[in-house]
């Protein structure tokens, strides 16, 4: 209740008069995010809501639709060499960036250089064997391979694909991500930390005919209830992640709708076995058996009901189990709680004891409880330190944590949901994990673009790291969207994100 209070507070000192002049004219789409952005910066950036935030402000050269076919964006057309080694694309003609500049392949050429040079990128990972950028001619742009790479389309569908202006970013240097400047359908106005971010229709947008909104407003507001209650009052037109406890009382509001589908990430624990000295300080981070326990003190379907109100897929793996890519030959254990104690025994440690870092948000800290009281009954004793989301990250990236709640809203190809976790000094691998045999399947997992042979690396794989547990996966959450009846045009896709084209207030 105080924070809703203190919402409704800063809302009425400041926003309020705003919100309510625009809503009126049918302008501005004010949207509930879950939480703060991380920098606006495609390169540097890390969090799931800054790629919401991106999807209206920055494209990508491709875009992915509804059952995850790769569509063109800012390309317009592509082709692979006879030996898969080079990429050939077509850039689109008549883009400008929001400063006037034009977008043409020395652009892309720029953009891709950056994602993989730029310090601190979050991206080259993404792009660790894309070995040089050519300029073909001035729309057409080479990229050409150290090896096969058969998740390079997909990389370039998200934020390794999204473009920047050449201009505004040598300018700025690493002070870009406060005022960026992309090519995206709207652009930047202002953000105030922990408060909102404004974004105004670009008028010279590539596809502006799709564009029907004047102004987006982004709220981060960390409580699901609390954002729950700001749609219901009108100060929200549209949150995203709502919590699965509320969907059956808003299905009766007629005032309201509600979209979801299944996501293509997961939830689960990482678990520090090698990222700095603390995981040779607790049992969990470095024994195996220890790991296996807590999995086996785990009932999935439990979770997914308390937790997740049945919104939820179960899953141990980093793709669910009707992807494709799955790995049968590594199910999904059930539940074993003398086991569990038999391990810790074994190992030494039967009543192990470690903390158990949880962002601030209602379905994780609803996780990091339901975790705590099932490991109990094997002799765990979990302390949960909660933390905001973006502080988690960094703490995650140094190495500060013991075991960390972290969900990974996934991409379109299975590498991008595994890679650059479990391969060796990459970005995302706050476990700490390496080992020379996971990384030379995961290699061989991207150099061939053969499902059949994916597939068979995938099972390798999963025969090691399942085993190693680096993280602990669990399930693969639903994605729960509620906006007001005025709002048209939404379209539910499996990565969470939401494209702005289209959407209309009525």
């Amino acid at each position: 209740m105080m924070k809703l209070k203190a919402w409704t507070l800063r809302v009425n000192l400041g926003i309020a008069a705003l919100l309510v002049a625009l809503a009126s004219q049918g302008q501005t789409l004010r949207f509930g995010l879950a939480e703060d952005p991380d920098i606006l910066d495609p390169t540097l950036a890390r969090t799931f809501v800054g790629r919401i935030v991106f999807a209206a402000l920055c494209d990508k050269l491709f875009d992915i639709d509804e059952k995850l076919n790769i569509v063109p964006q800012l390309a317009t057309a592509y082709e692979w060499s006879a030996d898969n080694k080079a990429l050939t694309i077509k850039v689109r003609p008549g883009v400008t960036f929001h400063d006037g500049e034009k977008l043409d392949a020395a652009a892309v050429k720029f953009n891709l250089e950056r994602h993989k040079n730029m310090p601190g990128s979050n991206r080259r990972g993404e792009l660790a064997l894309v070995s040089s950028v050519e300029v073909v001619d001035a729309m057409t742009v080479r990229l050409n391979l150290s090896a096969p790479f058969s998740p390079l389309l997909a990389q370039l569908a998200d934020r390794a694909g999204m473009m920047v202006s050449p201009k505004a970013a040598q300018a700025e240097g690493d002070k870009f991500g406060a005022k960026p400047v992309c090519s995206g359908p709207f652009r930047f106005v202002e953000r105030v930390a922990q408060d909102r971010i404004v974004l105004e229709r670009y008028p010279n947008y590539w596809n502006k005919a799709e564009v029907h909104l004047e102004k987006i407003m982004y709220l981060p507001i960390v409580d699901s209830t609390v954002r729950l209650a700001n749609l219901k009052s009108g100060q929200l037109d549209f949150i995203e992640r709502m919590a699965a406890s509320d969907v059956p009382a808003l299905k009766t509001d007629s005032r309201f709708k509600i979209a979801k589908i299944t996501e293509i990430g997961y939830q689960g624990i990482t678990i520090n076995v090698g990222k700095s000295e603390l995981a040779q300080k607790n049992p969990l981070g470095k024994d195996p058996r220890v790991r296996e326990a807590l999995e086996l003190a785990l009932d999935r379907d439990g979770i997914v009901q308390v937790a997740m109100d049945g919104e939820a897929t179960i899953g141990n793996q980093w793709v669910s189990p009707e992807n494709s890519f799955y790995a049968k030959n590594v199910p999904v254990p059930k539940r074993d709680v003398a086991r569990a104690k038999a391990l810790l025994a074994e190992a030494g440690v039967p009543n192990p004891s470690f903390t158990l870092m949880a962002p601030t948000n209602t379905d994780q800290q609803k996780l990091a409880q339901v975790v705590q009281s099932m490991a109990k009954e094997a002799g765990f004793d979990v302390k949960i330190q909660s933390t905001e989301f973006a502080t988690s990250l960094d703490m995650a990236d140094k190495g500060q944590f013991e075991a960390y709640v972290l969900a990974w809203s996934g991409r379109a190809d299975p590498d991008g949901n595994i890679f650059s976790f479990d391969a060796c000094k990459q970005p995302l691998n706050y476990a700490g994990y390496c080992k020379s045999d996971v990384d030379e399947i995961l290699n061989k997992s991207r150099t061939t673009r053969d499902p059949a042979e994916r597939r068979k690396a995938y099972e390798q794989l999963a025969a090691i790291a399942l085993k190693d547990r680096p993280i602990v996966y669990l399930y693969h959450r639903h994605w729960l969207w509620a906006y007001t009846t005025k709002l048209s045009g939404f379209r539910p896709i499996p990565d969470g994100l939401v494209r702005v084209q289209g959407l209309k207030m009525n």
